[in-house]
């Protein structure tokens, strides 16, 4: 699923997931589309993922149900391409926004480096931009931005950390 350009939303949702990682939170638009997530049972640190043009009114925020959670869970319980689907909301430039939808492309079991994920961005020696690509990823997991690893195949930077990311990595290889 392509990630989607907006502004703003009038209202949100949030909704926690346990998982076996921790608390999972999923902040979505008023069409159920995801913001942010991740690791976390924090409002607040969600919020402070977006980019300014896409965070909502923080009085605007219920909770609710989503229908990422049931994604989310499906994850958890071992279909690993359940995240597929989701649709997700960004805001960037023109290479960040080509760099979301590559993420949504790498096969779960076989991440790639910062330099190949470049690479396959058509841009080889962009190795910073592609990094900051996924560093700047709010909607994690559903764009799987832990799915590129250094070169040296080390886990690198995660902005949920490490475990979390080789705990994703080691799920998806065991799925595949």
């Amino acid at each position: 699923m392509t990630p989607t350009t907006a502004t703003a939303t009038a209202t949100a949702t949030v909704q926690f997931v346990d998982t076996p990682d921790g608390p999972f939170g999923i902040l979505a638009d008023d069409q159920g589309r995801v913001l942010a997530s991740g690791w976390t049972s924090d409002v607040d640190t969600l919020v402070a993922r977006l980019t300014p043009s896409l965070r909502p009114d923080p009085a605007s925020i219920e909770p609710g149900e989503l229908a990422a959670a049931d994604a989310v869970r499906a994850y958890y319980a071992g279909d690993v391409t359940a995240i597929d689907e989701v649709e997700v909301v960004q805001r960037g430039g023109e290479f960040h926004q080509r760099a979301w939808i590559a993420l949504r492309e790498i096969t779960p079991g076989s991440p790639l480096s910062y330099q190949e994920f470049a690479a396959a961005l058509g841009r080889p020696t962009a190795v910073r931009a592609a990094a900051s690509a996924c560093a700047r990823n709010a909607p994690a997991l559903f764009v799987p931005c832990h799915r590129v690893l250094r070169t040296d195949g080390t886990m690198g930077g995660f902005a949920w950390g490490v475990p979390v990311k080789r705990s994703l990595l080691a799920r998806e290889s065991a799925a595949s």
